[in-house]
Parts: structure tokens; sequence; C-alpha cells
């Protein structure tokens, strides 16, 4: 197997970061710079990640993407991937996303998590997994790639951060305990007309199962989860594309409702 020599990973994350700063979209890296195969566009991604924290970024949790199977058939893959959230993603319920922040914004429903407690160490047990959750709540996502026409492999899409953009939060927060998130129905609009339905169960299954993929996948990258981290466990039905003067608005089961307006 062809090892792609590090100074092609980093003009790779250099190709990456230039594309979301100028919001000029690029070609896939996977072919201009040869990243090949998952790992390395891990690696990518890790450089870039380095990179907005060493700019004064900070780690806020993270996303499962590609975890409905209507998302990855829209993009042609057949597995999840995870991404890194960062403090300037994040929106509450109620405001304004700016465009200027974004490249080719599409949005999708899901279901947010709040890690209670840190988990770290080995990969956890479902049942310690569970114990280290406190809330959820429902969220907005509004993903958004670096990649040219969405024209994306898993390995473009996972050296671009699995393709984060910007993520919009509910206010109340729910304990686990008392609500049905593999039955949650969604109901996504945009301008006030339904643009996509779906369910919990479109998440991995379950929006808890997405959540406990990525624990695992943390454990075994020998990183972890820390208290206050937000999870994004992925899409309940198809992203959408949106533009400056959309009124997204998502409804998920007794979670309640989420919305936010692109300026």
């Amino acid at each position: 197997m062809t090892t792609t020599p590090h100074h092609s990973l980093q003009s790779a994350a250099d190709a990456l970061h230039q594309a979301r700063d100028s919001r000029r979209p690029i070609g896939r890296v996977s072919e201009s710079h040869g990243v090949s195969g998952i790992d390395q566009a891990y690696v990518v991604a890790a450089l870039n990640t380095q990179r907005r924290i060493a700019a004064g970024a900070r780690v806020i949790g993270k996303k499962v993407g590609l975890t409905s199977q209507a998302v990855q058939q829209q993009l042609g893959v057949d597995q999840p991937d995870f991404g890194v959230l960062f403090d300037d993603m994040e929106y509450l319920d109620g405001e304004a996303v700016p465009m200027s922040r974004l490249l080719q914004p599409r949005a999708e429903a899901e279901v947010a998590f709040v890690v209670g407690r840190d988990l770290s160490g080995p990969a956890p047990s479902y049942g310690e997994f569970l114990a280290a959750l406190a809330y959820a709540l429902p969220a907005i996502e509004i993903v958004d790639s670096a990649i040219a026409d969405w024209k994306l492999t898993l390995v473009d899409t996972v050296a671009d951060n699995a393709s984060c953009g910007l993520f919009v939060v509910g206010n109340q927060p729910l304990p686990l305990g008392r609500i049905e998130l593999g039955e949650a129905g969604l109901r996504f609009d945009k301008n006030g007309q339904t643009v996509s339905v779906g369910s919990g169960a479109a998440c991995l299954g379950h929006p808890l199962r997405a959540a406990y993929w990525l624990a695992r996948t943390m454990a075994a990258r020998d990183s972890g989860l820390r208290a206050g981290e937000i999870i994004l466990s992925g899409a309940l039905g198809p992203m959408v594309p949106v533009a400056a003067g959309d009124l997204l608005q998502a409804r998920i089961g007794a979670l309640g409702s989420v919305a936010c307006r692109i300026i």
C-alpha cells in the first residue's frame, strides 16, 4: 500500500483551510493531494483542528456524520464519520446564522446530547456510556463542504472535518430516561414548507447508538469525551440546501423544536 508523504497531507489541510477561508470550494483532495484511506483523511482533519486551536478556537464537542441511510445515499458513502465542533460554530434557538460563514450549506435536523461526565480510557460499555450522558436537545446542523458541488468521497468529507459548518441547539434540555428517541418523528420546515421528514430510527437505528459509536471510536483513537461537550448524533432525515433568507424550523418528537434564520 502506498503511503502519502506527510507534506502532501499538510498540503491537503492547507488547501481545505484556504477553501473555507476564501469561501471558494475546491476539487477532491483525495485526488489532488493523494489522500488515501480514512486514517490519512483523519490526519488531514487533525492538522486543521490543531491550526484552529493554535489560533484560539476551543473544541466544545463532536459530530457524527453520515448516520442516515438517506444521507449516505445522497453522498454515495456507506459508513459514519466524525468531526470536531468549535465554539464559534454554536448558535442558540432563534438566532440568526450568517451566510458569510458558509460556502454551499445544507441543513439537517438531529438529536444533540450533552456529556455529563468525562469518558476516557478503554471503550466504554453501553451502560457506562449512558451513565456519562446528561441531556438531549433538538438541533439543526448546517453542514457545509469545501469540496465543489458536494462531489465528495468518504475520504474527502473526513478530511474536511466531516463537512462541519455551524449548528443550532434548542433551549430546553431533557433527561434521557424520559424520552423515546428511536421513535421520535422529525418534521423539518423551510420557509413554512415541510422539506424533510424522518425519525430517530433513521440515525443508525437510534440516536444513542450513533453517539455510542462515537464514544467507542474516540476511545479507539486514544481520545475521549469531556463533561459539557455536545454530541451531534446525526441526521434523522435527508439534508436540504439552504440560502440567505431561509427560515428553518425542526420539530423532533417530545424533544420539541429548534429554529434559526439564515441571513
